[in-house]
């Protein structure tokens, strides 16, 4: 065949090799139905036509699968890779894609007009989404598309499978475990909306759509744990952060620290254990103490004496990504604890 002819096909391949065409496509698909010196002649056959593998786009137009599995992801791409906890939740992606022979694609969201469009294109049997915010237009978008999906953490949207924490009881037993340690509690916030807007307020001053539910049930589950030990939800700081980021955690403490009484005894309620984290840094420069809580149960917060929230994030990216595969294994709850490092010191 020269280089001017057509692509070689199955059908040539076939005919060179002295195969059936199904032969052929087993060698390819499925070795280990053909017998170990078949799929040697029906390979150096292919070698001499420059056959070099099936047409994936043609086999997935006869399968109607494409072998990929989308993640939805609304945060900066690289957050993927630098955050702690999402890589977890992408590593368990990943852990099922590999055993089931699949590939991954990453579609980023930027929060403009191309989401919707980048969402209906993608090339993938399904979808597994990061946490995002109750009017994101991707949501109506994959609902759109008729593929399976999930979402961890939230929205509740129907035609998408929820996958995470109850958040609200977990939010409320770890300010619960901490305020016995201390009785002026300060509240580092995950994003409010999707404008993302750093802020420093107060409890009565949030404003009364969140439309970030991981943000919003969270801060539910705090003050029903700050207005049952007598404090007052009104007038308790919260730091809102722009990212979850260790930095923006020590920024936060920074800005908030100058309206806390230098001999108040204070519980740091931080969303996640990079923020607390952050919060740590930036009370050792100012030689200030607090008990501190989390969120993801990390190895660096447990060792730094943080009461964390275990969250095992690996755990949920592998259930969003089987059940995106396959909808009737769906198994929405996922348990968590307290992990308290200060269990073996006296509450005051």
């Amino acid at each position: 065949m020269s280089p001017a002819s057509k692509r070689p096909t199955v059908k040539d391949v076939a005919a060179e090799a002295g195969v059936g065409v199904m032969t052929v496509s087993y060698t390819f698909n499925k070795p280990e139905r053909v017998a170990e010196k078949t799929r040697q002649r029906v390979r150096e056959a292919a070698e001499r036509l420059g056959y070099h593998r099936p047409d994936s786009t043609a086999r997935a137009l006869r399968s109607g699968r494409t072998g990929q599995l989308g993640v939805v992801f609304g945060e900066h791409l690289s957050y993927a890779f630098d955050d702690p906890q999402a890589a977890l939740f992408l590593a368990g992606v990943a852990d099922v894609c590999v055993e089931e022979d699949l590939g991954m694609v990453l579609i980023p969201t930027r929060g403009d007009a191309t989401d919707t469009e980048r969402i209906l294109n993608a090339a993938v049997d399904g979808y597994v989404l990061w946490t995002t915010t109750d009017d994101d237009p991707v949501l109506e978008a994959v609902v759109r598309s008729g593929r399976p999906a999930t979402i961890q953490g939230g929205p509740v949207v129907e035609g998408i499978t929820c996958i995470g924490p109850d958040d609200h009881a977990a939010a409320e037993a770890v300010a619960a475990t901490a305020l016995q340690y201390g009785d002026f509690p300060i509240i580092l916030s995950l994003p409010l909306d999707r404008r993302r807007q750093p802020a420093l307020t107060r409890g009565s001053e949030l404003p009364e759509t969140i439309s970030f539910p991981v943000t919003r049930h969270r801060l539910t589950g705090y003050r029903e744990s700050i207005t049952t030990v007598g404090h007052d939800w009104d007038q308790t700081p919260i730091a809102v952060v722009e990212r979850n980021h260790r930095d923006h955690g020590t920024a936060a403490v920074r800005a908030i620290l100058p309206s806390v009484p230098a001999q108040a005894s204070s519980v740091v309620l931080a969303m996640s254990d990079e923020l607390a984290l952050g919060a740590c840094d930036a009370l050792a420069v100012e030689g200030r103490n607090a008990m501190l809580t989390g969120w993801d149960g990390s190895p660096a917060a447990l060792t730094a004496g943080i009461i964390t929230v275990t969250n095992p994030l690996r755990d949920q990216g592998r259930l969003c990504a089987r059940t995106a595969l396959d909808p009737s294994t769906a198994q929405p709850e996922i348990t968590w604890n307290i992990n308290n490092p200060a269990s073996q010191k006296d509450p005051q």
